[in-house]
């Protein structure tokens, strides 16, 4: 490839981040820099479950980093968190994926809502990447309407029996644990979901139909199909019945998250575009030059920084104590839409070429779309804050 990640990130102004968290925001981007990016263009060639990025990122503990510490991981906040995953994100979208689904999808949910038995079992492997998690809640029916979802477990004695179909679950073929959500009792509609954690070795279990993607190609993504997979009642996550809310606690996490995920691919964009403008010449000088190139690079430059410091600001809100629902809302909707227009602006900056597999400028904007999906599609984010709008205006009326 002609091009790599040379260009440096501009520092987060240090009265936004604890010594701790740019320490962690520094050795996430080495260690994406050393251990990610000399195969990132291979891993997205080959496709499936990226297993050496994830080893690599387990030894060095950010499979962990929302582990608690008594359980074998780094025990950060959602801020420290969202920073690591920008970084990765800027080096390869898929592996950030991969990472955020067995994090925030399932070691958090384990962490809060585990019982002490469950959390000793399951959390020390998968903080260090040896045991992968996922997070199954998505059906062809339900999407964006989680509430919707058709799994049924069925009470047989002291065990659950799981039955229903599953899609677009990232990892759910590689996982050793996934977290399943399904109808305990059907006529309760959403108290009657119940989430269940459910080794993958368990009969009945089948997630080996993987999606063929538009993007992200070193994330696996997979249909899961639930045949009579017969669990222990002890198996159950949290309460009975209680899971749709089990599930919905982590939804501001989630989209702070994302949009860190979506800013560190408009960086990468960004950073690409740049170096390509000063080394491409037209006219006898570098196109960096030109009046129309340096107005677009500085539009996707604050553009990105904006992005940057909001989500920043909200997972910070987030740590605090706040619930942040229209924040972080907020935070996904404009990340994730800015950086498409910034992978966009930047594959024009490249012209012909942005347009080749050569340069790998097509790859983020392939790669950056379904931001404005998972975690809730923009549309979705737009709901939610209009409804908030209207309960409680900005203007404090």
């Amino acid at each position: 490839m002609s091009e790599g990640f040379k260009t440096p990130k501009p520092d987060v102004a240090p009265s936004l981040l604890t010594h701790g968290e740019a320490n962690l925001r520094d050795e996430a981007r080495d260690a994406a820099a050393r251990l990610l990016a000399p195969d990132a263009d291979g891993r997205n060639e080959r496709g499936g479950f990226p297993n050496d990025a994830v080893d690599a990122l387990g030894r060095m503990g950010f499979m962990g980093l929302l582990v608690p510490s008594a359980f074998g991981g780094r025990g950060c906040g959602i801020l420290g968190y969202s920073l690591a995953l920008e970084e990765i994100a800027a080096v390869d979208a898929g592996v950030s994926t991969t990472m955020h689904v067995h994090s925030l999808g399932a070691t958090l949910m384990l962490a809060r809502f585990g019982t002490e038995a469950q959390k000793a079992r399951y959390l020390p492997e998968m903080a260090a990447g040896r045991t992968i998690g996922s997070f199954v809640l998505t059906e062809p029916q339900a999407g964006s309407d989680a509430a919707a979802i058709r799994t049924v477990a069925r009470r047989d004695g002291d065990d659950f029996v799981i039955t229903g179909s599953k899609h677009l679950i990232t990892n759910g073929k590689t996982a050793g644990v996934v977290l399943v959500w399904a109808l305990t009792d059907p006529a309760l509609g959403r108290e009657g979901i119940t989430a269940f954690i459910v080794p993958t070795d368990t009969p009945g279990y089948d997630g080996s139909h993987v999606d063929a993607k538009m993007g992200q190609h070193s994330s696996e993504t997979v249909r899961v199909e639930l045949n009579e997979c017969r669990v222990p009642a002890a198996n159950i996550l949290g309460v009975e019945g209680r899971g749709f809310r089990h599930a919905m606690s982590g939804l501001a996490d989630g989209r702070i998250a994302i949009a860190a995920q979506a800013v560190g691919i408009a960086q990468a964009a960004y950073a690409a575009a740049l170096d390509y403008a000063r080394s491409r010449e037209a006219y006898g000088a570098p196109i960096i030059k030109l009046q129309a190139i340096q107005f677009r690079l500085a539009d996707m430059a604050t553009q990105i920084e904006i992005a940057r410091n909001f989500y920043i600001s909200t997972a910070a809100q987030r740590q605090a104590g706040h619930d942040c629902i229209r924040e972080a809302s907020m935070a996904k909707l404009f990340a994730s839409e800015m950086a498409e227009k910034v992978c966009s602006d930047a594959l024009q900056i490249f012209g012909g070429n942005g347009y080749l597999r050569e340069y790998r400028v097509e790859r983020y904007c392939r790669d950056v779309r379904v931001t404005q999906i998972y975690e809730g599609t923009s549309d979705i984010q737009r709901l939610i804050i209009g409804r908030d709008i209207a309960r409680s205006p900005l203007s404090g009326e």
